[in-house]
């Protein structure tokens, strides 16, 4: 909201402007009073006479907002224009990470220039909880510049009991806003209306000096024939009030005025063409900007006077007058609002306006052709609302809302509800109508799709796809109406076409939706399509994975979702490819990050390349009973799926490899009895047959167990084909074959050299076989010199992009947690030092190891102290 300018009738508060301007003023401030209590005509008053208004982020809270994603988006947006775009925006996301959101808002608030005041009007309309849990971690970690003022009803639930024993809390209560004798005189005499001594003693004793007492009391005196029976018969009971407003307030105004309140009541807010629509007459800006001129409790909204609210209590009236009055036309008025909504782009006020109307028709026409829009923009919450408020019979009604109510369950891991909703969507698919027949089977492919990719049986997936692939066309068409479900079904596909290796068709797909998502502005899909293209160029090229993989985070963290879903595959994908190259701390930390990210039940596929990818450093590590129960975690994961064998063979070599290292050959040989039932003959199945060979002293057998893989019979990719080499130069200088064992690890280091893969040289051969292997015949020096590091505990020389000097400088508040970092204290411990979320602390943490290109604690402070950033003997106070 735009504070506008305060109407001529408005008294002076100066002690009150003195609270909120002086010295005695805190950096929090709550205005706590029942409604009419002036609340925001106090705030709006004061802002003008301060002139600080180009200051002022102002957001007035929806009425019973519960979504805690568009209450910070306001907020943020309001910030961002009264601190001059300091603050970094806050895009809509299908998931809300809240505590990065609040992160990144006090980051950037900490580069204020000059003091902001951010009034947050209507607080207790406000009923979510993680709103106001965020809202508190705001108020715990408020920048010095940033001053808040919360308005409402009654006190919020937000420890403000901290701030009130620092001394940071100013409280500003009912008491405080009631009007004295000599305001309640001013009023009325900026009303023009004279009272004798005594009535205005006994108006002001009968309102108890409540503001909107006194303000209704003005209206209806202003031309009153007698001013003193007014006074004596006026009450301050809520029926009286609610009498005056009918018979003092309401009829005294024109026709005109009288039936624009009536009509729009039904409006949360209304503009000219909003009331012209519902009034079927024009004029409507003008008849609003008098009512409000007149303090007819009709408040604009904007810095234009475009868009009006009126008082709560003034819109609950004139609903119960339009109730009484024209009971028959509600229905028809909730119709015209629900049209007008839907033709200027409100859909979620055009569905409940459908939904009061009783039209379920038109409700669910609504929702079935914006869910994915609204789920994408980060209203999930509302349209889980919005679902809620349709009748029980409502999706065997209609195909289309059914078809709504099974991804809001898919998405939610209720897969067998899912299936239920797609099964009743099918069977009254005759019931939809011709021109929307060919969205409806696009829409029953797509989620019969998520379906089955959600429960891993990516084989059933690509026959659900074929619906999708008949229609491509259609799908890839221009952005218009249906662009997100487009962008979303071809990425959709592309997923499931890449965990069933179809790679040609895979990239197609995931490119086109990569395209779509960005012409539609739509980087959550984005962020989901490079995740997965990273996958796909793994293949091909780490190097190409890895800059895919980045560019997905780089997009995730300058929205604030770090730490959301939609990161997990990037995540493990950087982790997977940093435990190949022998980077091991680096790939824990990725691993880490996605652990925390990614739903296994839901997205199996990522959930088995993450337990595989930590059995490997496991593995690496020498935990060899951890990478076994890693190794298992995946096996349980295949029971979900139903996919080809390049996902699940690997975790049965590697489990029984790491087996037979346990000294369990048993296992071992059980684990690859499954794996020959399963492939028999593959090159994985043979690599592993020659790992339990070379594990029982035969050298022989593994040589001729690994033949057909090494000479091409059996086709294998690149990594396979280097545990293959460096098995079989093992086993033939066991058997004294040493040029043929040279020969094998050259091969070996060749195939490893453009990605320069060091996990196999770390786990699969001796040793002393690779420190054997003549420096002067190698063409691979360097990579050889890498994996003789790795294997002695060091780490391999840092990337190109990592060895660039500082480039950006510290903040203020990275200095302050870097100052910490050489004590022995937690992220949580340090936050609690310096009075700051942990989120906002690892946050730092984060941003400090990548400003100094390190990945560890010591290495921050080693390297702070090397730039002289930090003092080599560091003390905190």
């Amino acid at each position: 909201m735009v504070v506008g300018s305060t109407a001529a009738s408005v008294v002076a508060r100066g002690e009150l402007f003195g609270l909120l301007s002086g010295e005695a003023s805190r950096g929090v401030t709550l205005i706590s009073a029942p409604a009419g209590s002036g609340k925001t005509v106090l705030l709006t008053s004061w802002i003008e006479e301060a002139g600080i208004r180009d200051r002022v982020a102002w957001v007035s809270v929806e009425r019973e907002e519960r979504d805690a994603q568009h209450f910070w988006v306001s907020v943020v947006g309001e910030l961002r224009k009264a601190g001059g775009g300091v603050v970094e925006s806050l895009e809509p996301a299908p998931r809300f990470d809240g505590d990065a959101a609040i992160g990144r808002l006090t980051n950037g608030l900490e580069l204020l220039g000059q003091p902001v005041v951010l009034v947050i009007d209507d607080l207790h309309e406000l009923r979510s909880e993680d709103a106001l849990r965020h809202l508190e971690l705001l108020l715990a970690g408020r920048p010095p510049l940033l001053r808040v003022i919360l308005a409402s009803r009654r006190d919020p639930r937000l420890g403000l009991h901290r701030l009130r024993l620092a001394d940071e809390l100013t409280e500003i209560r009912s008491a405080d806003l009631r009007f004295n004798l000599e305001e309640a005189r001013a009023l009325l005499v900026a009303a023009g209306i004279t009272l004798p001594e005594d009535s205005l003693a006994l108006l002001h004793e009968r309102t108890e000096g409540w503001v909107a007492g006194l303000r209704l009391a003005a209206l209806a005196l202003a031309g009153h024939p007698d001013p003193e029976r007014f006074v004596a018969e006026f009450s301050g009971s809520e029926r009286t009030v609610a009498d005056y407003l009918f018979a003092e307030v309401l009829e005294r105004q024109p026709e005109e005025a009288r039936r624009l309140l009536l009509r729009t009541s039904i409006v949360d807010r209304v503009n000219a063409a909003l009331a012209d629509a519902l009034t079927g007459a024009v004029g409507s800006r003008r008849v609003l900007q008098e009512l409000e001129q007149q303090n007819a409790f009709v408040f604009s909204l904007d810095a234009s006077r475009s868009w009006f609210r009126y008082h709560h209590l003034f819109a609950d009236m004139l609903r119960l007058e339009l109730e009484r009055a024209e009971p028959e036309l509600i229905p028809q008025l909730h119709r015209t609002a629900a049209t007008w909504h839907a033709e200027h782009g409100y859909l979620v006020e055009a569905v409940r306006h459908a939904q009061a109307a009783g039209d379920w028709d038109a409700a669910a026409r609504l929702v079935a052709e914006h869910s994915t829009t609204l789920a994408l923009d980060g209203r999930g919450t509302t349209l889980e609302a919005l679902l809620a408020q349709f009748p029980a019979s409502a999706p065997s009604a209609d195909p289309e809302l059914a078809l709504v109510f099974a991804r809001r369950e898919l998405l939610g891991g209720s897969l067998g509800d899912g299936e239920a909703y797609i099964a009743l969507a099918e069977s009254n698919a005759s019931t939809v109508a011709d021109e929307r027949r060919s969205r409806f089977e696009i829409s029953c492919a797509f989620a019969r799709l998520m379906l089955a990719r959600r429960r891993g049986d990516f084989t059933a997936a690509l026959e659900e796809a074929q619906p999708l692939l008949d229609s491509e066309s259609e799908i890839a068409s221009e952005p218009g109406p249906g662009s997100d479900v487009r962008a979303a079904a071809l990425i959709q596909l592309g997923i499931v076409e890449l965990w069933s290796a179809q790679y040609v068709d895979a990239e197609r797909h995931l490119e086109h939706g990569l395209e779509l998502a960005r012409r539609g502005r739509r980087p959550y899909l984005e962020v989901q399509c490079l995740a997965h293209l990273a996958v796909a160029a793994a293949r091909r090229s780490f190097g190409q994975a890895r800059e895919r993989a980045l560019e997905a985070l780089a997009i995730a963290d300058a929205h604030g979702w770090e730490s959301d879903a939609v990161t997990g595959t990037a995540l493990v994908t950087l982790g997977n490819i940093d435990v190949w190259q022998g980077r091991f701390g680096d790939a824990e930390l990725w691993l880490e990050r996605g652990e925390a990210a990614v739903r296994p039940d839901l997205e199996p596929a990522t959930g088995l390349l993450l337990y595989n990818a930590r059995g490997r450093l496991f593995v690496a590590r020498g935990q060899l009973q951890e990478a076994v129960d890693s190794f298992r975690a995946a096996a349980r994961l295949e029971a979900l799926l139903v996919a080809p064998q390049f996902l699940r063979s690997p975790t049965h070599r590697i489990l029984a490899q790491t087996q037979m290292r346990l000294e369990d050959p048993a296992a071992a040989r059980a684990t690859l009895a499954a794996l020959a039932e399963e492939t028999p003959g593959s090159d994985t199945a043979q690599l592993a047959l020659a790992n339990v060979a070379f594990a029982d002293g035969d050298a022989q057998a593994v040589v001729d167990t690994l033949a057909p893989v090494l000479d091409g019979s059996l086709p294998s990719g690149p990594m396979l084909l280097v545990d293959a080499f460096l098995l079989d130069a093992a086993a033939r200088d066991l058997l004294g074959e040493t040029h043929a064992a040279v020969e094998d690890v050259e091969r070996a280091l060749e195939l490893a050299e453009q990605d320069r893969l060091i996990w196999p040289f770390v786990v699969t051969p001796p040793p002393d076989l690779l420190e054997r292997h003549p420096r002067h015949r190698t063409s691979h020096g360097g990579l050889l010199k890498d994996i003789l590091d790795v294997v002695a505990g060091s780490s391999p020389p840092p990337r190109a992009t990592e060895t660039a000097p500082l480039q950006e400088d510290l903040s203020e508040s990275e200095l302050r947690v870097l100052r910490y970092l050489p004590s022995n204290l937690s992220a949580s411990e340090i936050a609690s030092e310096l009075i700051l979320s942990v989120y906002t602390v690892k946050t730092h943490t984060r941003h400090i190891y990548a400003k100094l290109g390190v990945h560890r604690r010591t290495e921050a402070v080693e390297r702070a102290r090397e730039l002289g950033i930090l003092g080599s003997s560091s003390r905190l106070r």
